[in-house]
């Protein structure tokens, strides 16, 4: 493959959780970061979904620096289907960004 689309990385879905336990800690430029790595969903206490053209390791690179080593994360790929119960809007949200 020749020319821009030599370099494009196609959109995926990743979901980001965690589990802060380091306190005090200063978790702001954590959540910053988070922001910064795509279009997000953000509807559960500690999970995230991201859109975005990085890899899980991408992303996991970005947010690791902001965590102590007490925290846990995890990085991982989304596709349809999914299921669980949330509200309407949260689920426009997924079925807009998921693909199969």
């Amino acid at each position: 493959m020749t020319g821009a689309n030599a370099f494009f990385t196609p959109k995926q879905v990743l979901l980001v959780s965690y589990d802060l336990k380091a306190v005090p800690w200063n978790y702001t430029p954590f959540y910053e970061a988070l922001k910064q790595q795509g279009a997000w969903w953000h509807y559960i206490s500690s999970t995230w979904i991201i859109v975005t053209q990085k890899s899980s390791d991408q992303v996991y690179a970005a947010l690791a620096p902001h965590l102590s080593r007490q925290d846990f994360i995890l990085v991982v790929p989304v596709k349809k289907p999914a299921h669980g119960w949330l509200p309407k809007a949260a689920w426009d949200w997924i079925n807009e960004n998921l693909s199969s």
